[in-house]
């Protein structure tokens, strides 16, 4: 992710390395459309118009109203070795990625963690009159799906240090996060790449985090926080929290049942599981308002 200046975990799938495969796909139309654009920036010289006006300018977003340019500037770059290399991450470690999730949940991922990281830029830099561009928020949120889905995986780092993906991830948004405080200019923003590795992480435990939600904040609506845990068809219908010797011992039981959620999701769970989940949130809930 550059400033066009002035001037210029889921279990199962997990390998000892990357192997990329030839792309298809969600990659490859992403990757057609942002060479097609690059070339006839340079080819008709239009590389400021398609900067100011498809890049993502906050002024002309907040003044103009130039929506549009939160989804477009995924699409613009600075310059070849910039376009080449966001291209090349995405084709090394989404094309795994789209053969598990499909098409469809790809294109979605992509173009929220993308849209996502330039709301964040946008947030925090409302009056900025320099355009952003690239797609390198998207690209971070691919490197956060990857890490996740398959943290054991070896990446060779400068092509040359191996590293598992879990805690590359980690390097990169540390590495980030200490450049995005370094004094002095810079042409990258590596707020962006921060907001793509925040987004994509949130987007990625969004149902972890609504559970977790729900059992440390009791004073929510259980129901609607709760709104995949089905309320059981067969069996008693009521709960029987003296099962349990302590609200802390349900509790803990609880949260072994969401670590699980987090870890497989919530379809790996069995249907005793489901089912204590959803009488729990009940209970706590009823015994929230009495109080």
């Amino acid at each position: 992710m550059s400033y066009y200046g002035y001037g210029g975990y889921w279990r199962g799938y997990d390998y000892d390395y990357i192997r990329p495969r030839l792309f298809g796909g969600a990659i490859r139309t992403i990757i057609i459309i942002n060479v097609v654009v690059y070339f006839v920036m340079v080819l008709f010289g239009l590389q400021r118009f398609f900067s100011f006006n498809f890049g993502l300018v906050p002024r002309s977003v907040i003044g103009k109203g130039y929506v549009w340019q939160l989804v477009t500037y995924l699409f613009i770059h600075g310059g070849f070795w910039h376009l080449f290399w966001n291209m090349f991450v995405l084709w090394m470690f989404g094309t795994e990625i789209e053969n598990y999730w499909g098409r469809k949940e790809f294109f979605k991922y992509y173009f929220v963690t993308g849209v996502g990281a330039g709301v964040i830029t946008l947030l925090c830099s409302l009056g900025s009159p320099i355009p952003v561009v690239g797609a390198s928020g998207a690209i971070y949120g691919i490197l956060v799906a990857f890490g996740m889905m398959f943290p054991n995986r070896y990446i060779y780092f400068y092509f040359l240090i191996p590293i598992k993906a879990k805690y590359f991830v980690v390097l990169m948004g540390v590495m980030t996060f200490i450049s995005s405080l370094s004094p002095g200019y810079s042409n990258i923003s590596h707020l962006t790449h921060l907001g793509g590795l925040l987004i994509g992480f949130v987007y990625l435990k969004r149902e972890w985090i609504r559970f977790k939600l729900a059992r440390w904040m009791p004073s929510f609506e259980f129901k609607k926080i709760f709104k995949k845990v089905r309320k059981p068809t067969q069996g008693k219908s009521g709960f029987d929290s003296k099962k349990y010797d302590t609200d802390e011992t349900l509790k803990e039981e609880v949260d072994r049942i969401l670590d699980k959620i987090s870890s497989q999701g919530y379809d790996s769970l069995t249907e005793e599981e489901k089912k204590l989940l959803y009488l729990a949130s009940e209970y706590f809930a009823k015994k929230s308002k009495k109080s």
